[in-house]
């Protein structure tokens, strides 16, 4: 045990580099503000490690300036917040109980088509689980289910709209993405058969998934049918 010790000492000369992993721990055994904890955390790293107080702002300072592309996703936020308190959820349940017809799968199905197609074209960002599932896609789905009879939902059969509310957005992105020509994966798999001298267009490697496409939309879809099914039982 000794030798051990001496031998993790030895790799900096001084284990007081890890005090912050200390404070990250207990800062999460008192169910601190997260943020507040990781800042901390940095902060006595930084000390124990030899830097002064301004040089640990400054690499701070530093760090947000290089990374400060990370932060827009943020941005999206309080226009999420005040679009639901204007009462944007209300206004998807309203629009749904107009529709005659429709159901809670039925509205995920047409959700999941135009997800998947919407990310085949490379656009993305035209959903999300904050900025689309949350105020919009869930409310009509559920809308769907309390506009048959009137009747309230049952909370777990709630939750369970919700959930593939959710599922529909990260399906349709998933296997709709795999379509773009210009998408991440598609690069690493070109990327990574050139390696060992295996030449590929990015068109024909999109191409081979189109398949995959179509049976994830086939599949979950099928989830979404035997959803109506649970609800109509429920009823």
């Amino acid at each position: 045990m000794k030798i051990l010790w001496g031998a993790f000492m030895a790799v900096d000369g001084s284990i007081w580099v890890l005090a912050g992993v200390a404070v990250v721990i207990a800062g999460f055994v008192l169910r601190l503000n997260a943020l507040l904890v990781v800042t901390l955390a940095a902060l006595v790293t930084a000390l124990a490690a030899g830097m002064g107080p301004i040089a640990a702002v400054s690499a701070f300072g530093k760090a947000f300036a290089d990374n400060r592309f990370i932060a827009i996703p943020w941005l999206i936020l309080p226009v999420i917040g005040l679009l639901e308190r204007g009462g944007i959820r209300e206004r998807a349940r309203m629009l749904v109980a107009k529709l005659s017809g429709a159901t809670p799968g039925r509205v995920l199905i047409g959700y999941l088509a135009l997800r998947q197609i919407s990310a085949s074209l490379g656009l993305n960002a035209l959903g999300g689980h904050v900025q689309m599932v949350r105020p919009v896609v869930a409310p009509m789905a559920e809308a769907a289910a309390d506009a048959t009879d009137g009747a309230e939902l049952a909370p777990e059969l709630r939750e369970r709209i919700r959930a593939h509310a959710a599922a529909a957005d990260n399906v349709g992105l998933f296997f709709g993405e795999d379509l773009f020509v210009a998408v991440g994966s598609i690069l690493l798999i070109i990327s990574f058969m050139a390696q060992y001298g295996v030449v590929l267009a990015p068109l024909a490697v999109a191409k081979w998934a189109i398949p995959t496409a179509i049976a994830a939309f086939v599949i979950h879809g099928g989830r979404l049918v035997l959803l109506d099914r649970a609800w109509s039982r429920a009823r």
